[in-house]
């Protein structure tokens, strides 16, 4: 009897092992998720209003459940504060800091500033005007509301905080100045102007332009 000759063996190829995602699939799926949400939101607030909408409406029409809703925006005003920052991101929020950081002109700033109220009163005025509206009635509304226009107001001033002193006219303080521009900017006469008086947004962002630069510089 002879001895069985060994058998080679080759060793096993051994694949890479496909690299799983799950975690960044998780976060792609949770933001899609609060982005249907919030567009389900909108369209509710703006169509139906604010108070005969309620969580399980959203819920329903973005076709996720209650808890979900809640998970991802806390409450119903936090679900309204998410779609305020959510307007502010259509405005396009790094092309006014380009604007702004891209030259040391006050009347270029001026004019990114212009440029991106602009975009946010034709992106999301009907957000604001149902924000401001049933804010007259719902604390918490009128709480948002007051919220960014803060934000907005602390934006001005710390623009012109950063111009040399003989910069804005000289009957002018920074509160003035700040006055002034809300004054002008703002969803009223963007309204009116586009809406009543058939100006294109092109041109309304043209005037307030020079009509800042006018009022406020020297």
């Amino acid at each position: 009897m002879t001895e069985a000759e060994p058998t080679e063996t080759r060793p096993t190829e051994t694949r890479p092992e496909r690299r799983r995602y799950d975690s960044l699939r998780r976060q792609a799926q949770a933001r899609h998720t609060r982005a249907e949400i919030a567009e389900a939101a909108r369209r509710l607030f703006v169509t139906q209003g604010w108070a005969a909408t309620t969580v399980r409406d959203v819920a329903r029409a973005a076709g996720v459940s209650v808890p979900t809703v809640y998970a991802a925006y806390t409450n119903k005003p936090g679900l309204v504060w998410a779609l305020v920052e959510a307007a502010d991101l259509s405005a396009d929020m790094p092309r006014m800091l380009a604007g702004l950081e891209g030259s040391a002109d006050p009347g270029r700033q001026l004019a990114a500033m212009a440029g991106y109220d602009r975009r946010l009163f034709e992106r999301a005025g009907d957000l604001i005007g149902l924000i401001r509206e049933a804010g007259r009635t719902e604390p918490e509304l009128a709480d948002v509301y007051r919220r960014g226009r803060r934000l907005a107001d602390e934006t001005r001033v710390e623009v012109f905080s950063s111009w040399p002193e003989e910069t804005l006219r000289t009957d002018l303080d920074i509160p003035a100045a700040v006055d002034i521009f809300a004054a002008l900017c703002n969803i009223d006469v963007y309204t009116t102007l586009t809406i009543e008086r058939g100006w294109s947004p092109d041109r309304v962002e043209r005037w307030w332009t020079e009509t800042l630069s006018r009022e406020l510089l020297r």
